[in-house]
């Protein structure tokens, strides 16, 4: 059978027909972050307390009413108790001085009966302000982040089928379902905007029995639990998909709490990923995909599990790790790409990567949650996404390598390239052939 990249070089690699796919791709990206980011200003919570009516009390009483609780080391004021207001009431028409001639620990409380007074120092309002979703109510605030994903998640099945009319069918993919007319034409399409002249016939043995046999098979997403090795290759790029997905939204719609302009905040999370993006494409070009995975894994995991032995009064050092952690696992997410396209035949890469995405969908609706762990212990979201790093870096070293070796085109390739399961395990007896046949594949 022909070798693809071979047919095709006379296409060249950066004409007018790659030019316009590529920024026709982008451009349908472009929206996402719109859409995306901006749940970290709706769905934010503004600085509130229980509301007080406007009623006859002294002004001592007025700010007293609401009582002081510890959060994570510092007192504030409570967001969702206050001091029965008739109690209230009537020791402050009797004079009484809080603190002084009455001790306040033991008054009685009461919820937000009289609803809450939201902040508005930096929001006139978010979705939390207008549909009071605080207190016995805050667990909704984390689920509209998460039913936007979930729309996400249905969306991305329209949006493959509205992909095939923003893009033009892979040629190769055409060709290992056997439909070499319709892959001929794309290319002699591709030959015209290029303005290269095509052969009269590019694909002349790409017919034969073999390849009938191969394209008349179908491939699900069962396919990929077939063999053990497939099945274990999925497994572990599904775990890798999940721990960046959880790890990049769970990061992205905390910025608002790293510093007290969520703005600010926002732009200093999202400056990060420039330098990340130019990691991935330097990555790509020149160091093997195991080990830049692997690395950048572990530096987003470390970085995280940091943050919890940083003192208190150095903020801004714990900002810079998470910021770190970000730069990883964006870094990581952009490999994963082309890492995952790279290991599976063409028979199966959609229907691989199609997979990957759905799973690392599902870790983007469970992120808005993981962060709620914090009212349990500030740094357990921290520790968590730390720990799926690392145990993701782990997984990753038994990954096959990819860098610099051709694209599988069948299953069969693809199991050739799998059998060395460890990088640093070499079977015992293995003959100096077969090991050379490995690393040429």
């Amino acid at each position: 059978m022909q070798d693809y990249d071979e047919v095709t070089a006379f296409l060249g690699h950066w004409g007018h027909f790659q030019q316009s796919v590529f920024f026709l791709l982008c451009a349908s990206v472009l929206p996402n972050g719109f859409g995306s980011f901006s749940l970290i200003f709706l769905t934010d919570i503004p600085r509130h307390h229980c509301l007080v009516p406007d009623i006859n009390l002294t002004e001592d009483w007025h700010q007293a009413i609401i009582p002081m609780e510890m959060v994570n080391g510092k007192l504030e004021l409570s967001r969702c108790r206050r001091y029965r207001l008739d109690v209230v009431k009537n020791l402050s028409a009797q004079g009484y001085i809080p603190g002084q001639d009455v001790n306040l620990t033991n008054l009685e409380q009461e919820g937000c009966v009289d609803g809450w007074s939201y902040s508005k120092d930096i929001y006139k309002s978010t979705i939390v302000s207008e549909f009071d979703l605080v207190c016995s109510e805050e667990w909704k605030q984390p689920f509209t982040s998460t039913v936007y994903f979930m729309g996400v998640l249905v969306g991305s099945f329209f949006s493959g089928q509205l992909s095939d009319r923003l893009i033009p069918e892979s040629p190769r993919w055409l060709l290992s379902q056997g439909r070499v007319e319709e892959a001929e034409n794309i290319v002699k399409y591709a030959a015209k905007k290029n303005k290269v002249e095509a052969p009269q016939v590019i694909f002349d043995d790409y017919d034969s029995p073999a390849d009938k046999t191969q394209a008349n098979e179908r491939h699900s997403i069962f396919s990929l639990l077939r063999t053990a090795n497939i099945r274990n290759t999925s497994i572990i790029l599904c775990l890798v998909w999940f721990t960046l997905s959880t790890g990049y939204f769970g990061l992205s719609l905390n910025t608002s709490r790293l510093h007290a302009d969520p703005f600010i905040s926002c732009f200093i999370s999202a400056a990060v990923e420039v330098p990340a993006y130019i990691t991935s494409w330097l990555a790509l070009q020149y160091l093997p995909r195991r080990l830049a995975v692997v690395s950048i894994l572990l530096l987003g995991g470390v970085s995280l599990y940091f943050i919890q032995l940083v003192p208190h009064g150095l903020s801004y050092l714990s900002i810079t790790l998470e910021m770190v952690g970000k730069f990883g696992i964006t870094t990581g997410t952009a490999l994963m790409f082309v890492y995952t396209a790279e290991l599976f035949p063409t028979v199966l890469r959609n229907t691989a990567t199609g997979m990957c995405t759905t799973v690392s969908r599902v870790g983007s609706c469970i992120a808005p949650f993981l962060l709620k762990l914090s009212q349990y212990f500030k740094y357990l979201p921290y520790i968590t996404l730390g720990t799926l790093a690392v145990v993701s870096a782990f997984a990753t070293v038994f990954l096959p390598e990819s860098f610099g070796r051709p694209l599988p085109q069948t299953i069969e390739q693809m199991h050739k390239r799998e059998r060395m399961k460890c990088p640093f395990i070499t079977r015992k007896g293995q003959s100096k052939h077969v090991k050379i046949f490995e690393s040429r594949l």
